[in-house]
């Protein structure tokens, strides 16, 4: 076997185990019953093969969107309590992840049964969540005005980071397609009215910025995000990629209260770089038996 040979199959073998570790820590164990439940089905689902939103869904920039996504909820103190009483991402983060992950997967990709399922199991578990802030503000997690706020939120995160990071960017129609399409999955889970253009998304974005602040809990679930994220030693790096690529998709306006650095130089030259090198590489692992 000649050295160029030798050097194909170490690489062949370090995108299989790069994508084995991906999927692993974000489908979760099944990871193969469940891609084949949701992707080889004959049943159709909520939407075409060539819709917009399977594009943005279904990108590695998601990764980036997603944490991007987390950081930009925080700021609704109602939404944060939320979080900060009921959720376990402290104790579990990758199981929280794996459960995001499917609901994107099962709502984007799947059956149509697979995501009216995958709907109906997160509204059960959000009327369980429910309770004060620490001013006494009350909040539910199916309360239509919370979810549109989640909802808003995800949204322009997503698009954001397919805007910079997405192998192929959405143009024209599609954007308000998107947005649209996304509109969908946020009406089955209870949202009034959601946002059906781009210009509407930001409209939405703009309405909220009067409710939103940096709390205590807000900037220590940041901080833990970014800083000390419950992740081995060889994981690091990878997330440390996605969340300094993350940050530099951040507002301007969301900085100070959370406590994140601004650098604009930075966020556009080192950012992009990042983004661009973690979006790529986890690309690449991904699709090695696709």
């Amino acid at each position: 076997m000649s050295s160029n040979d030798r050097a194909d199959e170490r690489q062949a073998d370090i995108r299989t185990w790069l994508g084995e570790q991906i999927r692993s820590r974000v489908i979760g164990p099944d990871a193969d019953r469940r891609r084949f439940e949701l992707f080889a089905a004959d049943e159709p689902g909520w939407f075409d093969d060539d819709a917009p939103i399977r594009r943005v869904h279904g990108d590695a920039s998601m990764f980036v969107g997603g944490l991007r996504a987390i950081l930009l909820q925080s700021l609704h103190p109602r939404a944060m309590a939320g979080v900060a009483q009921h959720s376990d991402y402290r104790r579990d983060p990758w199981g929280r992840l794996q459960r995001t992950a499917d609901f994107l997967a099962a709502t984007t990709f799947g059956p149509a049964s697979q995501a009216q399922a995958a709907v109906d199991t997160v509204r059960r578990v959000h009327e369980h969540v429910v309770g004060m802030t620490a001013d006494g503000l009350p909040y539910a997690a199916n309360d239509p005005h919370l979810l549109r706020w989640v909802h808003v939120a995800e949204v322009d995160s997503f698009l954001a980071a397919h805007d910079r990071f997405g192998e192929q960017r959405l143009v024209g129609a599609d954007r308000d397609r998107y947005v649209a399409e996304a509109g969908v999955i946020a009406r089955a889970l209870g949202v009034d009215a959601p946002p059906e253009t781009e210009q509407q998304l930001r409209e939405h974005l703009h309405l909220f910025r009067g409710e939103l602040e940096g709390t205590r809990d807000a900037r220590e679930a940041a901080r833990y995000l970014l800083i000390n994220p419950p992740l081995p030693l060889a994981g690091r790096a990878v997330y440390g990629l996605i969340a300094g690529a993350a940050v530099s998709l951040m507002p301007a306006w969301t900085r100070w209260p959370l406590r994140l650095p601004w650098m604009p130089v930075s966020d556009a030259t080192v950012g992009r770089l990042l983004g661009d090198t973690v979006t790529r590489t986890l690309r690449w692992a991904v699709s090695a038996d696709a």
